[in-house]
């Protein structure tokens, strides 16, 4: 993974699902790592949400630290069923996707196959994504990797793309991830 091949999308962290999800509390953690250190290594996110109006908004403790960025709504599970997204990642002309969200074994799923399919290379960060249960987590991760996909950790990912210790961001990514 390369810095500056990387961007970073957050699927459909929202309202009761969020809540239900396997081991909330330590995926609400990752997943603010995963968003200030791709943030402060300039790393573009793109924003999605299940329809919200039904499933409601993205969860205070993800949507507090995207003030600068703007949700997509989406009513298909897969990210890339909706024009707007697919506008806004060949935009960044970057083909290296990190995959954080819920629910792993569908939405997460189908997004990183699409991906794939679209000559995008998905990177799903597996301690930053979940499901209701352990067993459809493990699933979603399992036809994940089979498709091609490949599957990554916030430390690990944050620590690929900046290469060294020499990095100018490595103390700032070390504050973050202990």
């Amino acid at each position: 993974m390369q810095l500056d091949k990387t961007v970073l999308v957050l699927v459909d962290i929202q309202g009761k699902l969020a809540e239900m999800m396997y081991e909330k509390d330590l995926l609400y953690q990752n997943l603010r790592k995963i968003i200030k250190g791709v943030r402060s290594l300039s790393v573009p996110i793109i924003w999605m949400e299940q329809i919200p109006e039904k499933m409601g908004p993205t969860i205070q403790e993800v949507r507090e630290l995207l003030s600068t960025e703007q949700p997509i709504s989406k009513k298909s599970f897969s990210c890339c069923g909706e024009p707007l997204f697919m506008t806004r990642l060949n935009a960044t002309g970057r083909k290296q996707v990190l995959i954080a969200g819920i629910e792993t074994h569908v939405c997460v799923y189908q997004t990183a196959v699409d991906l794939l399919a679209n000559g995008y290379e998905s990177y799903v960060v597996a301690d930053a994504v979940s499901s209701r249960t352990f067993s459809n987590k493990q699933i979603g991760l399992e036809r994940i990797k089979v498709a091609g996909g490949k599957i990554t950790s916030v430390e690990s990912a944050l620590f690929e793309m900046i290469k060294t210790a020499e990095h100018p961001a490595f103390r700032e990514i070390l504050k973050i991830v202990r």
